[in-house]
């Protein structure tokens, strides 16, 4: 039995994965942003263990989930889903001064990596739309472009894989790989979405806490359970480093 935590796991595709965990008899962890959402992730998923609580917009609060999964325990596996999608029709700002998409697709997953005790596994939620990502790494807070939700989107699911890529590299001892899901008709995906929805929660699921040799790789990103292209630039170590020295500077933690 393996102990996992999933960010963003209050519904949709976190929740599922969850859900299909704990069925195979993991000790499933989940994160949800408020109290009000904390208290229907237990209903949906009774035998969570715990429910972690924290609006992760913020550097605050990222420290302050990342404070809670410490002192539940260790895990054996950290799937990194929280998110928010792509039709913000406007650029929001958090008390950071950041980009709050930027703050919970990017910086979350960067620092709770940074402060969260080493687990074997670490997976990470990208998109397809990642292919698109900008990967100039110059406007990261949309300060001097006009706002576009689905391109800032795009480059923080860009920003996802090169995380989950450059963990893999610094930390070679552990497995770090990142997913695309698929477009799904979650809350995020919208009901259009043409993907199949079960299927969007398997994957992640099966590189938490799968025994097949395929799932004991790491800087692999994959789609369905099978590796899948993936845009060349989030394979630039140059790039990599400058996403992680940035991130690091505005949250003063590295990951060495």
């Amino acid at each position: 039995m393996a102990r996992i935590l999933i960010t963003g796991s209050a519904d949709g595709l976190g929740l599922m994965a969850g859900q299909l965990l704990a069925g195979q008899g993991h000790e499933i962890v989940l994160h949800a942003r408020s109290e009000f959402r904390a208290a229907a992730a237990r209903k949906a998923l009774r035998t969570a263990a715990k429910v972690l609580i924290g609006d992760v917009s913020t550097i605050a609060a990222m420290r302050e989930v990342a404070d809670q999964a410490n002192a539940f325990g260790r895990f054996d596996a950290v799937i990194h889903n929280v998110g928010l999608g792509y039709r913000e029709r406007e650029r929001v700002a958090t008390e950071d001064g950041l980009s709050q998409l930027f703050a919970v697709n990017t910086l979350a997953p960067y620092l709770l990596t940074a402060l969260i005790d080493r687990p074997d596994r670490l997976v990470y939620l990208s998109s397809g739309m990642h292919r698109s990502g900008d990967p100039r790494l110059d406007d990261l807070q949309w300060g001097m472009r006009p706002w576009d939700g689905s391109q800032a989107y795009a480059d923080t699911k860009l920003h996802d894989a090169m995380i989950a890529f450059a963990v893999a590299r610094r930390w070679p001892d552990i497995c770090s790989n990142a997913v695309e899901p698929g477009w799904v008709p979650t809350r995020m995906g919208g009901a259009n979405a043409p993907d199949d929805l079960e299927e969007g929660a398997i994957t992640q699921a099966w590189l938490a806490a799968g025994e097949d040799p395929e799932t004991q790789v790491t800087g692999e990103y994959f789609y369905h359970q099978k590796p899948a292209h993936v845009n060349p630039a989030s394979r630039r170590e140059d790039l990599q480093d400058r996403l992680m020295d940035y991130c690091a500077e505005l949250t003063g933690v590295e990951i060495g």
